[in-house]
């Protein structure tokens, strides 16, 4: 676990259970229109950066609309969890930028070891400067991790995937020197792909000491079971990453529970995780929205593991594959699911002082 001093800083600005978001957000239809015309040549960085900015603002105001206590980009400038690091990432070379559609995986290869290049080699510093210029709000901001993205190269020719990935962690590294720069205080690391390779749980948490290294802000690492159309990729439980994650220099772990249920939480409890929880309450892969004292519920049973000062409350995983009308209501509803709690809290605090004043007076 991480030992940093900026652990409290975030927290200091939040109430107790606050509420975040996992990273990204619906992109609307005619932004996939867009999207897709830049990569075919049909609109210039520019104007498809104009676009972006739009996009995020915007996605800035839901949040903030919805009550959310941390917020996110969305991640809107990104063409899916890969492509965008992946394209900026030395060493690495995309034979073909065309996509027939935006969301798509680029193919990759391994031209050079990734090694920095630059004080912001990924240029992700420039993307967190303009979304800390747009809100007052606490910002998580989330790039995906090195194991992830050495899934998605498959041409490495003689170097091997754990030299691609610790390298890439060495890059990823001096991008999060950068972001700490520009003033970030919560950085995420996203593992998507780690559910899908579970005997590579220690290639994994060595990479991420590796990004994590000197870099002293909030760190949080999610790890979720695949978010590729709304659909997961894998399934199966989170035991694969204990003991192993238990060596990772972060603070926080961002779970999914909401599609998968509360089975998890007492893996969490068995293996003695003693960092902060990101908790997910809300199901992403299902347009149906919770109602918030559903969402209550599932922070009551947590509450059973976890004390209440080490959860966070959080969708199951980014909100891209839903619609923005469905976003908005699943924000909202658990904003409100995590207020009732926060009152029960509230309200049992106060019961015991006013026990306890009268047991002394």
């Amino acid at each position: 676990m991480a030992t940093g001093t900026a652990r409290g800083t975030v927290r200091a600005r939040v109430p107790v259970l606050p509420t975040t978001v996992v990273g990204s957000y619906p992109v609307p239809e005619w932004m996939e229109r867009l999207k897709t015309d830049h990569s075919r040549g049909r609109m210039s960085y520019s104007q498809l950066q104009d676009v972006h900015d739009m996009a995020i603002k915007a996605a800035l105001r839901d949040q903030d609309l919805a009550g959310i206590d941390i917020v996110s980009d969305g991640e809107l400038r990104r063409d899916n969890d890969i492509d965008y690091t992946l394209a900026r990432m030395p060493g690495i070379e995309i034979p073909d930028p065309v996509k027939d559609f935006y969301f798509d995986y680029h193919e990759a290869r391994v031209a050079a070891l990734p090694a920095p290049t630059g004080p912001s080699p990924l240029g992700l510093a420039a993307d967190y400067a303009f979304t800390s210029g747009q809100t007052a709000a606490p910002i998580k901001f989330s790039f995906t991790g090195p194991f992830s993205l050495a899934c998605r190269v498959h041409e490495r020719g003689p170097v091997s995937r754990r030299d691609l990935v610790m390298a890439m962690a060495a890059v990823l590294n001096a991008e999060a020197r950068a972001l700490a720069e520009q003033g970030a205080e919560l950085l995420q690391i996203d593992e998507p792909f780690l559910a899908g390779h579970t005997g590579q749980i220690g290639l994994a948490v060595d990479a991420v000491n590796v990004v994590t290294a000197g870099v002293d802000v909030t760190w949080a690492l999610h790890v979720c079971y695949g978010n590729r159309y709304a659909r997961p990729s894998w399934e199966g439980h989170y035991d694969f990453l204990f003991p192993e994650v238990l060596d990772a220099d972060i603070d926080q772990l961002v779970l999914e529970f909401a599609r998968k249920g509360d089975d998890d939480l007492t893996i969490i409890e068995k293996f003695g995780w003693r960092g902060d929880l990101g908790l997910g309450v809300v199901d992403v892969k299902t347009s149906g929205v919770e109602p918030p004292e559903l969402i209550a519920t599932r922070i009551r049973r947590a509450l059973r593991h976890v004390p209440a000062e080490r959860l966070m409350i959080n969708p199951d995983c980014g909100l891209r594959n839903v619609t923005g009308a469905t976003a908005r209501a699943k924000l909202a509803a658990m904003v409100r699911g995590t207020r009732i709690v926060r009152d029960e809290l509230t309200a049992s605090t106060e019961t015991t002082e006013a026990i306890l004043e009268g047991v002394t007076s």
